[in-house]
């Protein structure tokens, strides 16, 4: 299980969490209640150029924006119980491996020079890559910076965006000049990817789908590997003397690292960077990611293990989420219009907040986050309906009760729904939400007599047990029955939800 890592430019706000980071973890959670071995990894990237116009931004170095972020989102993680097993930095070990991953490909003949148009400023004298550039997307002619377009998940050179210009300083004069840098023919490798894809279509969701069958349709642009820029990773191929590796060329590499660090910590003896990927290895390489990322992750990556002639399996299942929004507006860390998820757990139960998110992840489409309706949605379909259920429960502990074969057959259905969103192929955090919200309903609206308490106690237990990979305090100390037919329950007093940390 692999979420991309955020930019080390700032804190984890609630649009990461309500993307990939809480279903890779409630996905996480459930796999393991059902014997699954998962490991999921994580961590903070700090070669992207967002790290440097962020910190020239707010007057500080970019080495200290990189450590406080990276403590920052480590933080945030734990805060959200986002059970993260291995998380990746910038240490030697990384650096090494994706000099090495690229190194390979570089001996193989896979890379290639190749004299490529980068926006200049004329001012600084520095080359415009990535968030240093901003104009309109060559494809779907969206404004947005180089590097990848959020609205169309295309590669966009920096050098064909349409009315180019400094995101820092938008009235510095900026021209175009060619240099040598090392590219990518990922051209060569989109029929394999296309029948790849065609072939795993079911795993992924439609937008992704459906950008795939475009790209894949039409010749891939060279992938630039270096650029001619300080900040990064350098590389030693003397061709491209004194450039980094473009930050979106890590991608498979960095997969690679995450994956073996988290089952490293998960206790697997592993004794290579990649071992997890190599063809016949039977692992399953899962990504949860924003839909903004899938070029670097699913076409230039995946197109890198090709190159490889057949030493890697592809993956095969890619969990994409649409942007969430502050207040209607795009969460913008470099701008400052963010909530982070340590900060809102401060002041409401993590619980809730796991709920209120998963109610509106956008999964399809762009949704957004106000206070007024984390309020809204937790109160009336959360908190208010089980704390009036636990309540009931409260009256008939310490007495044990029977439990009907009706009852039994009850929670099954329910198991079977709460499965249905989160197993992989039809994975979705707002069924999920969904289907607490409906059930908490159903047994608020059950005044049960005497003859039924059993079934009620067992059926409200049993939906604790189902909402527990989302709902992780309130469930914390909820005893599995263990094998075997449930027949009789002895019920125990329940937690309640509040609305406000410490109330």
């Amino acid at each position: 299980m692999i979420s991309p890592a955020p930019t080390a430019n700032g804190d984890l706000h609630l649009g990461h969490i309500a993307g990939p980071f809480l279903a890779a973890d409630v996905h996480t959670r459930y796999a393991r209640s059902q014997g699954r071995e998962v490991a999921l990894g994580t961590g903070f990237q700090d070669t992207s150029t967002f790290v440097l116009t962020t910190a020239l931004r707010r007057g500080v170095r970019p080495e200290e924006l990189v450590a406080n972020s990276a403590a920052q989102i480590e933080s945030t993680l734990r805060t959200m119980g986002i059970g993260v097993d291995g998380y990746t930095g910038d240490d030697d070990r990384f650096t090494k491996w994706v000099v090495d991953f690229l190194g390979r490909l570089h001996a193989a003949g896979r890379l290639e020079p190749r004299s490529v148009r980068f926006p200049y400023s004329e001012r600084t004298g520095r080359f415009l890559v990535d968030g240093f550039a901003s104009g309109g997307c060559p494809e779907c002619l969206a404004d947005g910076c180089a590097g990848l377009c959020e609205s169309c998940g295309h590669l966009v050179a920096a050098g064909d965006l349409i009315d180019v210009k400094s995101t820092l300083d938008p009235d510095d004069p900026v021209t175009l000049r060619e240099v040598d840098v090392l590219v990518f023919p990922v051209e060569r490798y989109r029929e394999q990817l296309r029948e790849h894809f065609e072939a795993h279509v079911d795993g992924m969701r439609p937008h992704m789908a459906q950008a795939m069958a475009r790209m894949l349709s039409q010749p891939l642009p060279d992938f630039p590997v270096t650029y001619p820029i300080q900040w990064g990773i350098p590389v030693p191929f003397a061709e491209v003397a004194g450039q980094v590796v473009n930050p979106n060329a890590e991608a498979m590499a960095w997969s690679m690292h995450c994956s073996t660090l988290a089952a490293q910590q998960r206790g697997g003896a592993l004794t290579g960077e990649d071992e997890l990927w190599l063809a016949g290895s039977g692992s399953e390489v899962v990504y949860f990611l924003g839909f903004d990322n899938i070029y670097p992750f699913a076409v230039a990556g995946p197109a890198m293990l090709l190159a490889f002639d057949g030493h890697y399996d592809l993956p095969t299942r890619y969990l994409t989420n649409e942007f969430y929004e502050l207040d209607h507006r795009k969460f913008s860390t470099s701008r400052g219009h963010v909530v982070s998820g340590r900060e809102l757990a401060a002041e409401v139960p993590r619980d809730l907040i796991r709920f209120a998110l998963a109610a509106t992840s956008p999964e399809h489409q762009r949704t957004s986050f106000t206070r007024d309706a984390l309020t809204r949605i937790t109160e009336t379909r959360l908190v208010g309906p089980w704390n009036r259920i636990a309540e009931r429960v409260d009256t008939h502990v310490g007495r044990t009760f029977p439990v009907s074969a009706r009852s039994r057959r009850a929670a099954a259905r329910v198991s079977a729904r709460f499965a249905e969103s989160y197993e992989l192929a039809g994975f979705s955090l707002n069924r999920a939400a969904e289907a607490i919200s409906d059930h908490l309903a159903r047994l608020d609206r059950w005044q049960p007599t005497e003859s039924q308490a059993g079934d009620f106690c067992f059926e409200v237990v049993h939906l604790l047990r189902s909402a527990a990979p989302i709902l992780i305090d309130l469930a914390a100390d909820v005893l599995d029955p263990g094998p075997g037919e449930v027949t009789t329950i002895t019920p125990v007093a329940l937690p309640r939800l509040t609305t406000g940390v410490g109330r």
